[in-house]
């Protein structure tokens, strides 16, 4: 579990990507803006990484057969063939995951050790869940074959991480979008697993059971973020809240933290009151309330999600690699004026 600060209320999250041009300036830059509000620092996902999980396409590029036009609906360019007893064997290039974490990890190292990034403050590496990959890159037809071979090479590239990074310095964020958009019926194509919420349950539950018990762990829940919009815009948390529950009911290991978007144009109640029935146990929540110079708004999310959950750490709502370094300078500027409500304003 992680060495939380003095109240979640102070903290602040960052879901991974970041719109810098390398891991140092990543490190360097929220270190320096949000000094003893940070509990992990994620590498900025710098490169092919800024764009979630499309770079995972190449990874199918000896099995073209399998890989799905990308963007959605875009011409197909791959050899159409059907899965059977006699179709050739998937083969799947190197994923990096691993490999961009253990480089991002030296860096991270080197500036602790300058006193840049703060002692106590773990590396975060955030990775997509299979669902992820599968659902936006490979052809509906191929699924149900594809997944084993996908989830067995992401697990074994987690092993390779954790073997590599002491437990004490690492943490391990599952990254869940497209489990929303099949649950909101938005996904390109169905599931091609039955019955489907508790289908996405349980494979999330497998990746998190392959994160060793000392390795901080959370769940990023995520509504997308391609050209700046949701792929639904979400009615209220009740979604997130009932899947974040369960998650927590099925995990057999500690959680250490929930991370919910918050769009840019709720400020109502009603969508934050479902965070009244929110049982994730001693996990910390995070809402993604951050947006860029709005300051004020911000302030005002905050007031309402605090009528319904009694203390809860700050985030954007999703990545901010695709973000402009403006935008950027916006939420670091918004972020440390505000903060979250203090659990001691309600343990009087």
């Amino acid at each position: 579990m992680s060495n939380k600060p003095l109240n979640n209320g102070d903290a602040v999250h960052f879901i991974g990507s970041v719109c810098l041009p390398d891991t140092t300036a990543t490190f360097r830059r929220l270190s320096n803006s949000l000094p003893g509000r940070l509990r992990r620092l994620p590498d900025g996902e710098p490169g092919k990484r800024r764009n979630f999980v499309v770079f995972q396409r190449d990874i199918f590029n000896e099995s073209p057969f399998v890989q799905a036009p990308f963007p959605p609906g875009s011409s197909e360019t791959s050899p159409s063939l059907e899965p059977t007893t006699e179709s050739p064997p998937i083969k799947l290039l190197p994923l990096e995951y691993d490999d961009f974490a253990l480089a991002s990890y030296g860096e991270f190292s080197k500036l602790r050790a300058e006193g840049i990034i703060p002692q106590g403050v773990r590396f975060q590496v955030s990775l997509p869940t299979p669902v992820n990959v599968l659902g936006n890159l490979v052809k509906p037809a191929w699924m149900a074959r594809v997944e084993p071979l996908y989830e067995d090479a992401l697990l074994t590239i987690l092993r390779n991480i954790q073997d590599n990074i002491p437990a004490h310095d690492l943490a391990i964020q599952w990254d869940m979008a497209s489990e929303f958009a099949y649950l909101e019926g938005a996904a390109s194509s169905p599931a091609w697993f039955s019955p489907v919420k508790e289908g996405l349950v349980q494979r999330v539950l497998k990746c998190a059971a392959a994160v060793d018990r000392d390795v901080s762990l959370g769940f990023h829940l995520c509504y997308g973020d391609l050209g700046h919009k949701h792929f639904v815009e979400p009615k209220d948390t009740a979604l997130l809240v009932e899947f974040a529950n369960m998650l927590s009911k099925g995990v057999q290991r500690p959680v250490d933290w929930f991370h919910m978007p918050v769009p840019k144009s709720r400020l109502d109640l009603d969508y934050f009151s479902p965070l009244k029935g929110l049982q994730i146990k001693d996990a910390e929540l995070f809402l993604g309330l951050l947006h860029p110079r709005d300051e004020k708004d911000t302030r005002s999310r905050i007031d309402a999600a605090s009528r319904f959950v009694t203390t809860f750490g700050l985030a954007t709502e999703c990545g901010l690699g695709r973000s402009s370094e403006a935008d950027l300078d916006s939420i670091l500027d918004i972020a440390s004026k505000v903060k979250g409500p203090r659990r001691e304003l309600f343990d009087n």
